[in-house]
């Protein structure tokens, strides 16, 4: 189907099924952006088989729109520039975050859009003072400037709850084309899945997963559901998370492993649910949990340094740091589950990246 401001193969590949990762930001010691380290994580990505990007996302720090830093336009630009550079952009899946106030939201609709992103991943974070019903007026006015995908984020990070007939009208916006929850919780998850299902736009939005502590099970659960006596039967389409941003070539096996079990209809789910509780272990690690997400940035961060991906862990809010014990942790998981860490894979990346 032809859709208004999104290019048909992307569309048709945001429908299928994307892997999508949130794109950290390469900092300098002084927190300036180390633009070669950030296009060299997006040249990894790449390389690693993803289906898209996300910029100017949680995992790219939200303090990038802060005055001190002010990076935001700056951050979406050299991505993009990085994916043309490609010669591959035309057909990835091009996200960027969208976030605040209704003002703030529409300009940053406008820049994302010049810049060519196809669809604005649009946050509720922050916005408590605002009603359900003005979020979904400021969702229509953004989805005027650039196709939205709407985005559950958890508590712990700044989100908040959102009731099963605010995604239900929700979906009922033109331009909205998907979906990702990530309240880390089944019970909210399973609002939006009904929300969508429900709705007369159905068919046209794909649902992502953004739980990074239940990533394999969301991609394996069938949703079915009796509407006005027809059953509709939804899964999740793919994947936009944190947790990609790390261990990327593994992960993205991990999900066409998925993706094809599910095609065949011969899906080894004792094998799928054993290798998806050792990813919610790495997770757990990676995102901080013992200290309630305090350092789940870092921590992406910690692995792409001893990856070689990056020189530091620095992030722009200086309460964004590794957490007692949390190396360790990341040390751990690291240790305990290899043929998830894509170690050889980089260092093969590294030695041919000939702008390394």
């Amino acid at each position: 189907m032809m859709t208004d401001f999104i290019h048909t193969e992307v569309y048709q590949q945001l429908m299928k099924g994307g892997f999508i990762p949130a794109h950290p930001l390469a900092l300098n010691s002084d927190l300036t952006i180390d633009e070669a380290a950030h296009r060299r994580l997006t040249r990894y990505y790449l390389a690693s088989g993803v289906d898209g990007i996300a910029i100017g996302v949680h995992t790219t720090q939200f303090e990038i729109r802060d005055p001190q830093f002010n990076y935001y336009r700056q951050v979406l630009e050299i991505t993009a520039d990085e994916l043309a550079l490609s010669g591959k952009a035309d057909s990835l899946i091009k996200v960027a975050g969208i976030c605040g106030p209704e003002k703030q939201a529409l300009e940053e609709a406008e820049i994302a859009r010049s810049l060519g992103y196809d669809l604005g991943l649009l946050s509720m974070g922050g916005l408590n003072h605002l009603s359900e019903a003005e979020l979904l007026e400021r969702t229509r006015k953004v989805a005027e400037i650039i196709p939205v995908f709407g985005f559950y984020l958890q508590p712990s990070v700044g989100g908040r709850i959102l009731s099963y007939d605010f995604w239900k009208e929700f979906c009922n916006i033109p331009r909205v084309y998907a979906i990702k929850t990530a309240p880390f919780d089944r019970y909210h998850t399973l609002d939006v899945v009904r929300a969508i299902c429900h709705s007369v736009r159905e068919p046209e939005i794909a649902l992502y997963t953004g739980n990074d502590d239940n990533i394999i099970n969301d991609l394996i659960t069938p949703y079915r559901f009796n509407v006005d006596g027809r059953i509709i039967d939804k899964r999740f389409a793919g994947g936009l998370l944190g947790h990609y941003a790390v261990w990327t070539s593994k992960s993205v096996a991990l999900f066409h492993r998925v993706k094809e079990g599910i095609r065949r209809g011969d899906l080894d789910y004792t094998s799928l649910l054993q290798t998806a509780m050792e990813v919610t272990d790495m997770n757990a690690a990676l995102f901080d949990v013992a200290h309630r997400f305090k350092g789940s940035i870092a921590g992406i961060h910690e692995v792409l340094k001893r990856q070689g991906l990056l020189r530091g862990t620095w992030c722009l809010s200086p309460e964004e740091k590794l957490s007692e014990g949390q190396s360790a942790e990341i040390e751990r998981v690291i240790r305990a589950y290899p043929h998830l860490v894509d170690d050889d894979f980089i260092r093969e990346f590294l030695a041919n990246d000939k702008q390394s």
